[in-house]
């Protein structure tokens, strides 16, 4: 056999490299994929040629965090969330409005993905999820592995930005156990976590569902009735976190008259839970098998869509067909 050229050692060397995404158990290269959703009818109605969407301000959560995004299609089979999540190196499940009971949508992709990262981490394989207000939801729903039972109850938390109300051992969880000093004081303090939800879950609702012991609960709130559900929690023994509130909406959503803060330290706790994820995420060395097919599933081939114009809560949203 003849011994390899150096141009082509060089190239190989390149080749390899750029493709090698952990550096001492770090990934620096990060890219997230983020589930789409159906279309809630007042989208429908104004955007009928499209089947799915994402805002695109968690886009720009992930994006301003330091990681890329791959938009996840719904209504695949289970070939395709397997083969895009030994790529991809966590998940986030947005907010939104579609129902858990739609076949083949939102919740049954998340079901899905819930159950293949469940086994990806039970071999090692850490694989991080991030829900979102509805994915906070959906968190709590695809867990009850048994029923999938919508256990959410009806509240008035819409439109409210809320300081949270800590539970005891808060600071000894993955998501806040690295916050400055300086950042749960703002967090317990000021109005800064957008609310933009009409169902809640509350501890009662995990306790009915018999999944109360798979999380931990680190804040709750109240909402415009005094009644309490859970603003922010994160699985026992999974690297799986849950937000009810909005980070985004703090720096990427201007819809006037819903109550969303804008005030530096509104944006500072929002940079904090995108950052967080995004160094979850960076603990998982998956890569995809080409630069080409890498190129391919990134969000940069889609374009996003100038939405405020049509009344929406959200500025921009990706539309998918």
């Amino acid at each position: 056999m003849s011994a390899m050229t150096p141009t082509f050692i060089i190239l190989l060397t390149f080749t390899i490299s750029s493709f090698v995404r952990c550096v001492d158990d770090v990934n620096n290269r990060p890219i997230i994929g983020i589930l789409m959703q159906e279309l809630n009818p007042y989208m429908s109605s104004r955007y009928s040629h499209y089947n799915a969407y994402i805002a695109a301000s968690y886009v720009k959560l992930i994006e301003g965090s330091g990681a890329r995004v791959a938009p996840i299609w719904i209504g695949r089979n289970q070939s395709y969330y397997r083969n895009i999540m030994k790529q991809i190196n966590g998940i986030l499940w947005p907010g939104g409005s579609a129902p858990f009971k739609n076949s083949k949508g939102y919740a049954d992709a998340g079901d899905t993905i819930y159950k293949i990262a469940k086994k990806m981490n039970d071999k090692g394989d850490y694989f991080p999820i991030f829900g979102i207000c509805l994915g906070f939801e959906l968190l709590t729903y695809v867990t009850d592995v048994s029923n999938r039972t919508k256990h959410r109850t009806p509240c008035s938390a819409d439109d409210i930005a809320l300081p949270l109300e800590f539970t005891n051992g808060y600071k000894s969880s993955k998501m806040f156990a690295d916050a400055s000093a300086d950042i749960k004081n703002i967090l317990a303090t000021k109005s800064v976590t957008v609310n933009s939800h009409h169902f809640c879950v509350t501890q009662n609702d995990l306790k009915r569902s018999n999944i109360f012991n798979e999380f931990r609960i680190l804040s709750v709130n109240h909402d415009k009735e005094e009644n309490e559900f859970i603003s922010s929690l994160e699985s026992v023994n999974y690297p799986f976190y849950g937000l009810q509130f909005h980070p985004e909406k703090n720096l990427y959503e201007w819809k006037i008259g819903h109550g969303y803060p804008h005030s530096a330290n509104a944006v500072r706790i929002a940079q904090y839970f995108g950052n967080f994820f995004v160094s979850e995420a960076r603990k998982n060395c998956h890569t995809f098998s080409s630069e080409q097919e890498e190129i391919s599933s990134l969000i940069y081939n889609y374009k996003p869509t100038y939405t405020g114009l049509n009344d929406l809560r959200f500025v921009q949203c990706y539309f998918f067909k």
